[in-house]
């Protein structure tokens, strides 16, 4: 018997579903799983490849990695352009900036080092000491993961940056919704106990596939009740829900095995 016997959780992640899903049946869990969005493949993404070769093009002055996945996901579509070697080169004579020890771990993985990583993980830390150092005239490479983020793309351009966004992982909605408009219905039925969230993304396209199916509004009034917890990864992951007025449980660590650990004890 495990501590989560009888407890019914929604999944929404794609990527390393089956490792969330994997820990949460071992705990007794039952799991409805529903990506909400689809990851574009890293070699197939045309945009991937231009926004390579544009960083390519000149000397790049400085490098934000927002994540180890996407870092390290930009480097593998390199290296099947051939581009991998030169694409290391350019990061190596760049000042690098990272989003945490996931960021860092794929930097210094590749025998890069980084100048700066952010204390609480967070893209304001990030973002904030990319600007403090100095992006006047600068080139600047930013590794996005899964979507634009113009709140802090565009003030480096409004501050003399020239900013080249690489995008590793864009992601669209699933060719099948129906899997996620039936969990949204087991939610609004009452028969769920909590929705995990692994990205942003797939937050922020929950949210915009509920609207699709005409039960938006009712979706949201329901999770901010907090009838049924919502457990994201971490605070980037958690805001278009904190966003939208619903409430979340996140864990001290952004990591996985400390999602599970906190849903186990908060639902056990």
């Amino acid at each position: 018997m495990g501590e989560l016997d009888g407890v019914r959780i929604g999944v929404t992640a794609e990527r390393r579903a089956d490792d969330l899903i994997g820990a949460l049946l071992r705990h007794g869990a039952e799991v409805r799983h529903a990506p909400t969005i689809t990851i574009v493949p890293l070699a197939d993404d045309p945009e991937l490849r231009r926004g390579t070769e544009a960083v390519l093009a000149a000397p790049i002055d400085l490098t934000a990695v927002t994540t180890g996945a996407g870092f390290r996901g930009w480097l593998d579509a390199a290296e099947g352009w051939g581009l991998r070697d030169a694409l290391l080169d350019a990061l190596a004579g760049s000042r690098i900036f990272a989003r945490g020890p996931k960021a860092v771990g794929a930097v210094r993985g590749v025998g890069l080092r980084e100048e700066y990583s952010a204390p609480g993980e967070t893209n304001d830390e990030l973002f904030g000491a990319l600007t403090e150092a100095g992006v006047e005239s600068a080139r600047v490479a930013v590794q996005l993961h899964g979507s634009p983020l113009p709140e802090f793309t565009d003030p480096l351009a409004v501050s003399g940056a020239s900013v080249l966004a690489v995008q590793p992982y864009r992601w669209h909605t699933p060719p099948d919704p129906e899997p996620v408009f039936s969990l949204i219905r087991e939610v609004l039925a009452g028969e769920l106990v909590a929705l995990v969230f692994t990205s942003a993304p797939a937050a922020t396209n929950f949210l915009a596939l509920a609207d699709e199916s005409g039960r938006g509004a009712e979706l949201r009034e329901t999770l901010r009740s907090g009838t049924v917890v919502c457990a994201c990864v971490g605070p980037v992951t958690a805001a278009p829900l904190e966003t939208a007025g619903i409430s979340t449980l996140q864990p001290e660590r952004q990591r996985l095995g400390a999602l599970v650990k906190l849903v186990v004890a908060k639902l056990s």
